[in-house]
């Protein structure tokens, strides 16, 4: 079996950490892995695979000798605007978790249990969605080639480790009464209508990613979407009421059969016996938990359902590997090695 070369950059970042679990616990066809962050964390050693693997600072020096044929990015949207194509003219495959690609129309924008098709016309970069947007999708696309989506209403309730680790600590140090230090108000009892900044029209970045990219990785700019993200005291784990209109008609109990085939999906819809996706269940887990499913009497074909998945997980670093493995799979990548 061939092997390839793995950087994973952002390393000793939360969802660094996080890409190291994943790839420990997935057997990927893999030779080295060279783990890269800032200076400020260059040298400092860090237990992988079995063994101490040092920090490489980020470079294009340290890039070069190593014959990387795959990237995986977690280190935020400027440091991959800057060195996503130092990797892609090198020939490496980049899969970047930042927002810096998302909007790009010659990236493929992917979750691979919905359009992994998309990966074979990359260019070197593949961008990883916002995780809110990753596990609604992974629940609409089976649903929107069934029953053709017309329009979504979705409601996020998000963790504060979205935000990093400056968001968990304001929830974590605020039980104690601390002043947050990452977000503008106290996050511990507390909910926050606020994710990312606000745009000139009312809606906020992260409200404007979904909507945006629930299109592109559809392929549908016919389907009309909204969206209301709210920051909860929860640590692991977005929660989301979505609202979706269809044009064929659909029971719920055709819906359900639909989404218990579906990869990457657990239905948990049992309210007579309190089964229902809650944050608490789904952390650390690869799927998408759906329940909660029941008709939108106010239209003539909608359906109300609720979805949580852990955000770091499956909304960051299992879906960026899962890419990688797609990848490999269908010969989407330049073998360096050779």
């Amino acid at each position: 079996m061939k092997k390839y070369n793995v950087a994973v950059v952002g390393a000793t970042g939360m969802v660094g950490r996080k890409f190291l679990q994943v790839l420990e616990e997935r057997n990927l066809p893999v030779e080295n892995y060279y783990l890269f962050a800032s200076a400020r964390s260059a040298g400092s050693n860090i237990d992988f695979m079995g063994k101490p693997h040092t920090v490489i600072e980020l470079a294009e020096k340290n890039i070069v000798d190593k014959k990387i044929d795959i990237a995986l990015f977690s280190a935020g949207g400027d440091i991959s605007k800057e060195y996503a194509p130092i990797f892609a003219k090198h020939g490496i495959l980049v899969i970047d978790n930042s927002n810096a690609w998302r909007r790009d129309k010659d990236v493929p924008l992917v979750v691979p249990e919905c359009n992994a098709e998309d990966i074979a016309w990359h260019k070197n970069i593949i961008a990883n969605p916002n995780c809110s947007t990753i596990q609604a999708m992974v629940v609409l696309k089976p649903l929107h080639k069934a029953f053709k989506i017309k329009r979504v209403i979705y409601s996020t309730y998000q963790a504060v480790s979205g935000a990093g680790v400056k968001g968990f600590n304001d929830l974590k140090d605020g039980i104690n009464g601390a002043e947050p230090k990452k977000f503008p108000y106290p996050i511990f009892g507390n909910c926050l209508p606020h994710i990312d900044v606000f745009l000139e029209n009312g809606y906020t970045k992260e409200e404007d990613k979904m909507i945006f990219e629930t299109k592109k990785i559809l392929n549908d700019q016919s389907i009309k979407v909204t969206a209301t993200c709210v920051r909860v005291p929860v640590y692991y784990g977005h929660s989301e009421s979505i609202n979706l209109e269809f044009e064929k008609p659909c029971t719920v109990e055709e819906v359900k059969k639909v989404l218990s085939e579906a990869q990457g999906v657990v239905l948990q819809d049992d309210g007579a016996n309190n089964l229902y996706p809650m944050p608490l269940t789904a952390e650390d887990k690869d799927e998408v938990f759906v329940g909660r499913i029941r008709k939108d009497e106010t239209v003539e074909s909608g359906i109300n359902l609720w979805c949580v998945a852990d955000n770091i997980r499956k909304g960051a670093a299992t879906n960026t590997i899962q890419i990688a493995e797609k990848a490999i799979e269908m010969g989407a990548v330049k073998d360096q090695l050779n």
